[in-house]
C-alpha cells in the first residue's frame, strides 16, 4: 500500500499559519466547467477520441533540460516527492491518495528528466515499465489527470523522451499503445487547451499542444489553429516591458521555457517561428535576468523559489536573447536598484488576478538585498505543499520584508485562498544622479479600513554599500504598525547594547549594520522557504504606533569594516 508524508513546519511566533483551504481543492463552480466535467464523465465520450493512430513520430525535439538525479534516484526507489508530499509505493501509485498538486505533478510525467538524470539501464527500464502501467491502466477521464496543462505537459514529456520511453526498435505492443494514447490525448487536449486553464497553466497546455500536432504531421489547419492560440497568450501574458503577468520571478523562468520550447518545436519541424512568439522570447528573457541577485538566483516575490543558478542560465542561452536587464519595470511593476556588488529589488506593483491561478501575494513594496553572492534582506518565499494553513501564512504581508499596519496584509487573503481586497493606487518615482539610485512610492492598501497610506522611499549609494529608507504613514492616528527585515537563514544577527541598531555578519565575513529611526527595534524568529526547504532564519522588526502627525521611520542598512 502506498504510504503518504508530507514536510512538517517549525511554528513561528511572528509568522502564525492561519487555516485556509488551498485554493487548488476548491471546486470549480464555472457553469462551463461544470458542464465540460459532466460530458467528459460520461460513458461515450471516449468514443469521441477515438481515430487514426500515427505509425511514428515526426517530430524529433532538441532541447533538453535538465533533470535532478538525486530526485530520479530517489524516484527508482520508489519513493515520489511532488508538491512537498512523499507517497511510498512499490507499484505504481496511479491511484494514491494524495494532494491535487501531487497528483497533477505525477501523472505530467514531467519528472522523466529526473528519471534519466539518474543514469543507467535500470532508470530507462523503470521508466518505461511506468508507462506501460500508466497505458494498461482502464482509461477513464478525471478531472486533474486529465486537465489541459497536465496534459500538455504529459503530451510533451512523452515525446521528448520518446526514443528511450518506447523505441521503435522496441516492445511493438507498447509502441502502438503509446501512439494511440497519443493521438486521443491530442484530440482531447485540443478542446481545452485554449480555456480550460489559465495563465502559466495554459501555456503548458498550449506547449504540449503545438509540439503534439507537429509530432503527428497533424495539418496546417491543426496547427495554424494551436499557433493562433499561442500568439494570443503571448500578446495576453508577456507584458510590454517583458514581465510575465503573474508578476512571479518563477513564473518568468516558467513561461520562457515554455516559449522556447514551443519555438524549438517549430524549428525541428522546419517550420517559421510567428514574430509574436519570437517578440515575446525578446522581451521574456532580460526580464529574466532583471529578477536574478547576486547568486544567480532568483528573488522571492509571488510564490517563487530561488531556482538553480544552472537552469536560469540554460534559459536564457536557449532563448538566444543578448537583452540586458532592465533597471525599471513599470509594467511588471518592479524596480532593481544596482551599484558595486549591492542588487536591491523592490516589489512596486498592484498584486495580480487571482484568475492567474490564485498564488499572488500580498507583498507590496518588499523590498530583497544582496553584496555579491550573498543575500541580506529576503522575503520568507513560498510553500509548495498540501498544507493550506503555510501556504496561506506565506502569502501574507507578514512573511514580506515590508510595512505592516495592524497585523493586517496590504491585500486580503480570503477563505479560499484568493486575494480580496488589495491596493489599487499605486505611485512610483525613480531619479538617478552620479550613480546613486532612488525611488519614492505609495500605495493605498490600508486606506479603506483605517485611512492610512503608505510610503516608502528607498537610496541606494553609488559605491552599493549604503542602503537607505522611509516608511510613512499618514491618516488617523491609533493604528499600530511593524516594518520587518526577514534575513537570509545564512545572516547572523545581533542587538546592540542601545537597541537601536543590529549586526548583520554574512558567512563570508562582511558585516553590516542594521539602523532605526522612529520605532522600536527588535529581533524574532522567521522562516524561509527560497531553497524549498523550511529554514528557520530570524528577522529585524520595528514596531511603533502612528500618532497625531502620522508616523515616520527611517532606517539604514550599510556596510562596515570597507
Amino acid at each position: 500500500m502506498p504510504t503518504t508524508s508530507a514536510a512538517s513546519a517549525p511554528a513561528s511566533p511572528q509568522l502564525r499559519p492561519v487555516p485556509a483551504p488551498a485554493a487548488a481543492t476548491v471546486p470549480d463552480r464555472r457553469p462551463r466547467h461544470r458542464l465540460w466535467a459532466a460530458i467528459c464523465a460520461s460513458p461515450l465520450y471516449g468514443a469521441t477520441l477515438w481515430g487514426r493512430t500515427p505509425e511514428a513520430l515526426k517530430l524529433k525535439l532538441d532541447v533538453r533540460w535538465p533533470g535532478d538525479a538525486a530526485r530520479g534516484a530517489a524516484l527508482l526507489s520508489h519513493h515520489y516527492r511532488f508538491n512537498g508530499e512523499t507517497v511510498a509505493s512499490a507499484v505504481p501509485p496511479w491511484d494514491a491518495t494524495a494532494s491535487p498538486g501531487w497528483v497533477a505533478a505525477l501523472h505530467s510525467f514531467s519528472w522523466l528528466e529526473d528519471f534519466y538524470a539518474a543514469g543507467g539501464d535500470s532508470a530507462a527500464q523503470q521508466a518505461t515499465a511506468l508507462l506501460r502501467s500508466w497505458l494498461n491502466a482502464p482509461e477513464r477521464w478525471h478531472p486533474t489527470v486529465w486537465r489541459a496543462d497536465v496534459l500538455g505537459a504529459r503530451l510533451y514529456a512523452w515525446i521528448a523522451h520518446a526514443d528511450a520511453l518506447a523505441p521503435a526498435a522496441g516492445d511493438a505492443v507498447l509502441r502502438t499503445a503509446f501512439l494511440r494514447s497519443l493521438a486521443r490525448q491530442t484530440r482531447h487536449l485540443r478542446r481545452t487547451a485554449g480555456w480550460e486553464t489559465t495563465g502559466l497553466q495554459r501555456l503548458a497546455a498550449l506547449r504540449g499542444l503545438l509540439v503534439a500536432l507537429l509530432a503527428q504531421g497533424r495539418g496546417d489547419r491543426q496547427v495554424g489553429g494551436a499557433l493562433s492560440l499561442i500568439e494570443r497568450e503571448c500578446a495576453a501574458q508577456i507584458l510590454p516591458d517583458g514581465g510575465h503577468v503573474s508578476r512571479s520571478p518563477a513564473g518568468q523562468f516558467a513561461a520562457l521555457r515554455y516559449l522556447v520550447d514551443m519555438r524549438a518545436g517549430l524549428r525541428a519541424a522546419h517550420i517559421e517561428v510567428p514574430q509574436p512568439l519570437q517578440s515575446a522570447i525578446d522581451r521574456a528573457a532580460p526580464m529574466l535576468r532583471f529578477f536574478r541577485h547576486g547568486d544567480g538566483r532568483l528573488a522571492l516575490f509571488n510564490d517563487s523559489a530561488e531556482l538553480d543558478a544552472t537552469i536560469l542560465d540554460l534559459a536564457l542561452s536557449l532563448a538566444e536573447s543578448k537583452g540586458k536587464a532592465p533597471a525599471s519595470a513599470p509594467m511588471a511593476g518592479f524596480e532593481r536598484l544596482q551599484a558595486g556588488k549591492s542588487v536591491a529589488l523592490i516589489d512596486c506593483g498592484t498584486p495580480p488576478s487571482d484568475g492567474l491561478g490564485g498564488h499572488a501575494h500580498a507583498g507590496t513594496f518588499s523590498c530583497e538585498l544582496s553584496y555579491g553572492r550573498e543575500r541580506l534582506i529576503v522575503n520568507c518565499g513560498a510553500y509548495h505543499g498540501p498544507s493550506a494553513a503555510w501556504h496561506a501564512a506565506l502569502r501574507t504581508t507578514a512573511a514580506h520584508s515590508t510595512l505592516v499596519v495592524a497585523d493586517t496584509p496590504s491585500s486580503e487573503v480570503d477563505g479560499d485562498g484568493r486575494l480580496g481586497r488589495r491596493p489599487r493606487a499605486i505611485t512610483r518615482e525613480r531619479a538617478e544622479e552620479d550613480g546613486n539610485q532612488w525611488i519614492a512610492v505609495t500605495h493605498d492598501g490600508y486606506k479603506r479600513r483605517y485611512g492610512l497610506i503608505h510610503a516608502r522611499q528607498v537610496f541606494l549609494a553609488s559605491d552599493g554599500e549604503d542602503l537607505r529608507g522611509e516608511d510613512r504613514l499618514t491618516g488617523p492616528a491609533g493604528q499600530s504598525f511593524v516594518i520587518r527585515f526577514h534575513l537570509h537563514p545564512q545572516v547572523q544577527a545581533s542587538l546592540t547594547q542601545d537597541g537601536n541598531a543590529a549586526l548583520l555578519r554574512l558567512p563570508s565575513g562582511a558585516g553590516w549594520r542594521l539602523r532605526g529611526q522612529g520605532a522600536v527595534m527588535s529581533l524574532a524568529e522567521s522562516v524561509y522557504l527560497g531553497s524549498g526547504e523550511i529554514r528557520k532564519s530570524q528577522q529585524i522588526v520595528l514596531e511603533g504606533h502612528v500618532g497625531t502627525q502620522g508616523a515616520t521611520v527611517k532606517w539604514a542598512i550599510r556596510r562596515e569594516g570597507k
